[in-house]
């Protein structure tokens, strides 16, 4: 039977941010579902947003964890944008005081971005981006890798 604190950690409300320069992606999602769902966009400059709109989500959301895309290479290893994904990690932890993960997010993107088109969606990704659904692809991912730890429940 699992203890109370592992079983309380399996019911967090985690939001996921798809970290971009001109635009971050949000998701939410509730661990013990292990499903997530589209919030919003938000439109950044080189990176840094109108963090009104974060603390607004955050507030409304309420999350016990939030996971940030980390844009690794194909071959693991970090590129410049990790260092500023990484950043915005740290200044979302900072700022309202919620824990915050990384998680791996490759080809999170380029995986949107054929979901849209498969169903018809427009391929002008510029003016129409998928960073909401690529953070709706990372916080999945995290959630299928919190069911293979070894400490997991599951």
């Amino acid at each position: 039977m699992p203890d109370s604190e592992s079983g309380v950690a399996r019911q967090r409300q985690v939001l996921a941010f798809d970290f971009g320069l001109r635009r971050i992606g949000v998701a939410c999602g509730q661990e013990m579902l292990g499903s997530a769902r589209p919030v919003t966009m938000i439109a950044a400059r080189d990176g840094i947003p109108d963090w009104r709109q974060i603390e607004a989500l955050l507030k409304e959301w309420q999350p016990d964890l939030i996971v940030v895309g980390l844009p690794l290479n194909m071959d693991g290893t970090e590129s410049d944008m990790c260092a500023r994904a990484r950043k915005f990690g740290k200044r979302l932890h900072g700022r309202y005081h919620v824990p915050v993960e990384m998680m791996d997010e490759r080809l999170s993107s380029f995986e949107a971005k054929e979901a849209v088109l498969a169903e018809g969606g427009s391929s002008d990704f510029g003016r129409h981006g998928v960073d909401d659904l690529a953070a709706v692809l990372i916080l999945e991912s995290w959630f299928n890798h919190q069911k293979t730890r070894p400490d997991s429940l599951m």
